[in-house]
């Protein structure tokens, strides 16, 4: 990726989307002609000179502090995981720093803690959303994904190239926001992994709908929160989804998913549970 084209538009997308009304400024006449805040009005807020804010939407953010980058964010009012976008893209601008490439195997320790959770579907992805593992719930809930025959099974083109990825998800455009502004994340904080990069290039050629998130620049966390699927052998299930890294393997992302005891999803599991060993007896009889 172009980096400094990456760190322009961020910026300059995040100024438009702010008026002035927004941010506490007074405005002056009716006749503006950008949209969102001038950079000016940035610099003033950040409390930088005007070249200086000029200097960093244009590109340049090495050399950056800290205390920069913060009051940045808050004159954009920038969340969480946009600030810590921005700081990513601010310390690949320093100097060459080597960084750990995603992981594309995992140990077998992980593996087993997979399948030590047999009541509750769990996964785990890299920061491409490449499925690495997963145990036996988690395979029967995403069935359809775990159909495609490629290698390895991919959350990202599942949503934008899969036509079940919209039978699936109840709310496919939420789920195709947040996996197009999770991988914008991931570009920030490894903006060098080839494989990252191919991965975008092909999602950018065979989806429109991907590259309109694309442009949009949005950045999010996915760490906790709710999805509506409709299984096809066990109808609609409400889940709740957990997200935790594991410290011992940067980029490594375990996702388990629950229900509340006694809920219709929670019943739905335990069929679904049901269902994934009557599918693994049938494969077993067959490998006989």
């Amino acid at each position: 990726m172009d980096h400094r084209a990456e760190i322009k538009e961020f910026l300059s997308s995040r100024r438009a989307r702010l008026t002035p009304e927004q941010a506490g400024l007074p405005v002056y006449g009716g006749n503006r002609r950008v949209k969102g805040l001038r950079r000016e009005e940035v610099a003033l807020l950040a409390g930088v000179s005007v070249d200086y804010y000029v200097r960093m939407e244009r590109g340049n953010l090495s050399g950056a502090s800290e205390s920069v980058l913060v009051a940045l964010g808050r004159a954009l009012q920038l969340d969480d995981a946009e600030l810590a976008h921005l700081f990513a893209l601010a310390r690949d601008a320093g100097p060459a720093v080597r960084r750990r490439q995603p992981a594309k195997v995992i140990r077998p320790a992980l593996q087993q803690i997979l399948d030590a959770i047999t009541d509750a579907p769990a996964w785990i992805r890299n920061g491409r959303f490449d499925v690495l593992a997963a145990n036996r719930m988690s395979r029967a809930l995403y069935a359809p994904l775990f159909a495609d025959p490629r290698r390895p099974h991919s959350s990202a083109r599942f949503v934008f190239l899969d036509p079940a990825a919209k039978e699936f998800f109840v709310d496919w455009e939420r789920a195709a926001d947040d996996i197009a502004a999770v991988l914008r994340s991931e570009a920030g904080r490894n903006p060098h992994d080839k494989a990252l990069s191919d991965l975008i290039g092909e999602l950018s050629t065979q989806s429109e709908t991907f590259r309109k998130r694309w442009a949009d620049h949005n950045v999010r966390f996915h760490r906790t929160g709710r999805k509506k699927l409709h299984h096809p052998v066990v109808g609609d299930l409400d889940i709740n989804f957990e997200a935790m890294e594991f410290p011992s393997d940067p980029g490594l992302t375990m996702v388990v998913y629950t229900a509340p005891a006694g809920s219709p999803t929670a019943d739905a599991l335990k069929l679904l549970a049901s269902w994934a060993a009557t599918q693994d007896n049938i494969v077993a009889q067959d490998k006989e």
